[in-house]
Order: structure tokens, then sequence, then C-alpha cells
């Protein structure tokens, strides 16, 4: 056949594919869920993804009144991740070898680091659990916050990871090392965890995280202006009611997405998309047992809408409207008074640190249907996670050029903000 890949080839591509898999640092610590390529052809490569069900439970022998449907939440994912890496070499350059594992090399580590920066994305943006701190990283505390704000509220207390910027992370494995601040600090650790965190950065597992330490982490800006107000009275309609469909004009039914609600503020001005909020007299509540916390629910905006209104994530889910669905998914606790204050909790700019629970975060594989007997040579293959690489060869006999181009096909979504968050450092207020 020609354009077909030869032996060295296939050995190198085989190299290129074990080292993608061994970048794909995020994407092993978030579910996967694999779709059928025809259907999300069909579907324009979008599919609804369940969200967990939270079950009520009632006193007594006789329930006859209490007998009703629950209302099954959904979010859209989406393959929207087309990323692919094009080279070209010529007959000269084509005499060393080592040019085209070079380049594949650089292929490889690019599209690996696209994979995880979108996880990334997703988690800095949608993460709605905010865990501000005063000083620089450094205390084994700092991450305990983050383990308690879930616990709080219900979150599973298993496969938990946390990924910090280099420098928070190295600041955390300065206190396991035994010298946070420049003094000698006396620790107890068994094996090698100390030795690891002076001689090689390594922090691991803390409170109930398993931490990742990033070369790249977004940024959150600093807050500026004025707190903006908004009323929290059932009257003011700033709260949400969840639905799983809609009926339009039209008669059509689909599906809606429960992760967000527009509400109405005093002035959106000092408000950009990412700003991490909590409202006075909102407290969040356990999911399950529906018991306040003490603490104030937290939000981030997701979009500006207009001078007014702006979209945040997750919902006010206070159960003013009274419906089923509202006790059933219901996440805080207002206190009902008009101007309540908007506290914006990023007031300086940081490095955005990441925490998820592995089932908030999903990667959707794609696959490409790519002709095996057009002219051009194929080769596929798919990491653990189930993501396709495929690489494919074609030559020109006009300018004795050959084009290689590595390609990969996925989708990335927040499944549910509220199991998911940010941790940011230096918040002086």
């Amino acid at each position: 056949m020609s354009n077909s890949f030869s032996k060295e080839e296939r050995v190198a591509f085989e190299d290129i594919l074990e080292g993608f898999n061994d970048a794909l640092v995020l994407s092993r610590n978030v579910s996967v869920y694999n779709t059928d390529s025809s259907m999300m052809e069909r579907t324009n490569n979008v599919i609804y993804r369940p969200q967990p069900y939270i079950a009520q439970s009632y006193d007594g022998m006789d329930q006859t009144g209490n007998f009703g449907a629950y209302t099954q939440l959904s979010v859209p994912a989406t393959l929207g991740f087309q990323k692919s890496v094009p080279f070209i070499l010529d007959a000269l350059e084509l005499r060393d070898a080592l040019q085209e594992g070079r380049l594949g090399e650089a292929a490889k580590q690019k599209l690996a680091s696209d994979i995880n920066i979108a996880i990334m994305n997703v988690a800095a943006n949608l993460g709605s659990l905010v865990v501000t701190v005063s000083t620089a990283a450094g205390d084994y505390d700092d991450i305990a916050l983050c383990d308690s704000i879930m616990n709080e509220q219900g979150v599973q207390a298993f496969d938990r990871y946390m990924a910090l910027s280099s420098r928070d992370y190295n600041g955390i494995a300065g206190n396991i090392a035994g010298g946070a601040g420049g003094a000698s600090v006396s620790r107890s650790f068994a094996g090698n965890k100390s030795n690891n965190a002076f001689e090689r950065s390594y922090v691991g597992m803390v409170a109930g995280f398993e931490t990742y330490k990033l070369d790249y982490a977004n940024r959150i800006a600093a807050a500026t202006g004025a707190d903006p107000t908004m009323s929290t009275l059932a009257a003011a309609g700033n709260y949400y009611t969840p639905v799983a469909t809609s009926t339009a004009a039209t008669g059509e039914t689909g599906n809606v997405d429960n992760r967000f609600q527009t509400i109405t503020v005093s002035s959106t001005t000092d408000l950009p998309a990412g700003t991490a909020i909590e409202v006075d007299g909102i407290e969040a509540v356990h999911h399950i047992t529906k018991l306040g916390t003490g603490f104030s629910k937290t939000f981030r905006v997701v979009s500006v809408t207009n001078a007014t209104t702006c979209v945040i994530t997750p919902p006010i889910i206070s159960a003013q409207g009274g419906t089923d669905a509202e006790l059933q998914y219901q996440n805080c606790i207002v206190t009902a008074a008009s101007g309540r204050t908007i506290n914006r909790l990023n007031v300086d700019a940081a490095p955005i640190n990441c925490f998820w629970q592995k089932d908030a975060l999903e990667i959707l594989p794609g696959r490409y249907a790519v002709p095996t007997d057009a002219g051009v040579a194929v080769m596929r293959a798919s990491t653990d996670q189930g993501i396709e690489l495929v690489m494919q060869k074609q030559y020109d006999v006009n300018t004795m050029k050959t084009k290689y181009r590595l390609d990969t096909l996925f989708g990335v979504v927040n499944k549910q903000p509220e199991m998911s968050g940010i941790l940011l450092f230096n918040q002086v207020p």
C-alpha cells in the first residue's frame, strides 16, 4: 500500500503513545464516559449526562401523601475539543530519523497539555467550593480546609484530588520537610515522606487529597470596586427551582442544564466572570441531611448578562418556592432580606488551585473515522482512559515532502460544580 508506515515509524508511534499516556496526569483522576460515535454525530456531538439523585425521607408508617416523582437532573457534555499537531519533513530532513522523533515528542507533549488544560479549565472556572487563605501556602491546615468544606456539604470522602500551582505545592512540601518559615519543625512520618518532600518537593496524600504539582495554573484576578448587593426575599425571585425538562412554545421538550442560574443584583460592574462570591444570609447545607453547616454558601460568576443580571453556579436552591424538587436538591438556607451584600472572595490576584471529587469531572473520548484506503497511512491507538491518538502520513511526489499529523478528539465536562472547588492563597481582606 502507498504511504504505508515503516517498522521504525510504528515503533516511534508506540513510544509517542506511551509518553502521551504518561503525560495525561489530570485525565487519570476524572471519570471517563465512552460515547457511541454514530450517536454523537447524530446529536451534534452533545450528550446529556445524569447528575446524582438526592433522596428524601419521612417519619412514620403512613406515607400516603409522600409518594412523588423524583426530578432527574442532567448536564450537557460535548465532544468539543479537536486538537491537532501537523508538521512537514522533506526528503533531506528525513535523512536524520531523530528529526521525526523530536517532532513526535513535541506533538505528544502539546496534545497531552491540551487535554490537561481543558480539564483544569472546567475545574477552575466552574468549581464552586471556594476556600481562601490569608497567607502563602505552607501548612496542613490549608488543605484540610478543603476537606472540611467538602465534608460539610456531603461530598463523597473518597477519590479526592487537588492540583496546585508550583509555588503553592512547594510551600506545602516545605512544611512537610520540616522547615516551614525557615524554622525547624518536628515531624514524625512513616517511610520517607519528609525526605521526599525535602529532596523532590513531593507532597502526595494530604488531608484526604491526592495532590499534584502543575507547571501551569489558571489565575484569578483581584476584585476591584465595591461589593454589590442583591435581594434574597422570595418576591425578588433570586432562588432556583430545579427542573428536568422544559417545553418550548412549539411544544418540543428538551433537557435543562441545572448547574446555572441568572440572578438580579444592584450592579454587575464589579462582578466579572470568574469572581468567587458569598452572599450575606445564605448558609450552605449538607446536601443529604439538609442541615445548615454554619458557613456561607459560595458561588462563582459564570457570565455577565447585562448591567444588573449575571449567571452564577451553583444555583441558589433555598426551597423558598416550596416544591418537591427544591426540597430534594436544596443546597442552602436563606435568611431573607433586601439589599444583602455580595462579598467577593478573590480580594487579591492569585493562582487557582483546583480540588475535586472524581465523579464531578468527566472526560469523553472521541473517535475520528479516518479512511485507511485513501492514499494516507493511518495508525491509531488509545490511552488507558480511552483517549484516541491518530497519526497520519502522506507523501507529496511534487515537492518530496511528507506531511504528518497527530490528532485527538475529546470532551470535558464539570458535571457537578458543588463537588469541585478552588483554593486561593494570599487573600488578605
